[in-house]
């Protein structure tokens, strides 16, 4: 056992460890945030960790610093520690400025698979965009609550989101001939996923063929790299795999919830070592959205990995 004197003088190096291995890195808090940033879009999530923990370290007020640890914390696997910073770059947030990181917590929270918790935070941010009159804002926020109770298995409370969703694009004045479109081809495309997931295909076809209808148009041609994906969702929902998995090999390859249901559909046809590469790339995904937030988890799981 150490005495007093060698215990205080290994407390104090300690100390002077931890400070001096803060004061000696040349960089400046907002170059090791820029870089922690860029680690972490580079899926090199647990260097990045490091470099914003020094941040904090030499700031700990930084909203960019707890925002972007938070960020990278769930990339890791470390949800809890990740929700504290979240909750921090929350507080620390300008009043006009607090919808990303409020959004950002409902999309922490669904990783973890904790919808009524997720919904609770898109809800703020659905009535500041309400309360604001930013009617085209808070419609994708329902639309988005909409997709993380659907895809948590809450098939009706999506139902009433996706329609909220809908009903509250309505309420922009003046809406372009493309915007109302865009607003009705969203709620066809949910109709058909909700459909699907009931089993109801004709009703899932009818609503994709309004989604058609509404792309041959020509008023949103940017939407149309969408539909393989509606195809294949709605197709894996009834059971046809080996059509799914065509029609989501058409779809954008950069999505990993995309390749979830392609890893998902090769399983459901025996073919074991396909769905493993998928569930591979899905890890190579270094997104913060819903989509990752759906597909990472399983994909851990399926492979086996800790975050």
């Amino acid at each position: 056992m150490l005495g007093p004197r060698l215990a205080i003088a290994a407390l104090v190096a300690s100390l002077c460890a931890a400070s001096c291995s803060t004061a000696s890195d040349p960089r400046t808090t907002d170059e090791l945030i820029a870089e922690g940033r860029q680690l972490d879009l580079d899926g090199r999530h647990d260097e990045a960790v490091d470099l914003f923990r020094l941040a904090l370290e030499r700031d700990p007020d930084s909203f960019d610093a707890h925002y972007g640890l938070a960020r990278a914390l769930d990339l890791t696997g470390a949800y809890e520690d990740a929700r504290r910073h979240f909750e921090r770059a929350i507080e620390l947030a300008p009043e006009h400025n607090k919808d990303q990181p409020l959004r950002m917590m409902g999309i922490a929270w669904t990783f973890v698979g904790q919808v009524d918790e997720a919904a609770r935070y898109f809800q703020q941010v659905f009535d500041r965009r309400l309360a604001a009159s930013a009617f085209p804002g808070a419609a994708d926020v329902a639309n988005e609550l909409g997709r993380v109770y659907l895809e948590l298995r809450d098939v009706d409370r999506a139902e009433v989101w996706y329609r909220t969703g809908h009903e509250t694009a309505a309420r922009e004045s003046d809406r372009a001939e493309w915007q109302v479109d865009l607003a009705d081809m969203r709620w066809a495309h949910a109709q058909a996923r909700i459909a699907a997931r009931r089993g109801q295909a004709e009703d899932a076809r009818r609503h994709m063929a309004d989604v058609e209808r509404l792309l041959d148009k020509g008023t949103n041609q940017d939407q149309r790299i969408h539909y393989p994906y509606l195809a294949g969702y709605v197709d894996f929902h009834l059971g046809e795999y080996a059509s799914a998995r065509t029609h989501l090999e058409q779809a954008d390859q950069d999505d990993p919830f995309i390749l979830l249901l392609l890893a998902q559909a090769s399983e459901r046809l025996g073919d074991e070592e396909v769905a493993r590469d998928y569930y591979r790339q899905v890890l190579e995904s270094s997104s913060h959205g819903i989509t990752n937030a759906f597909a990472r988890p399983v994909a851990l799981e399926k492979l086996g990995e800790s975050g």
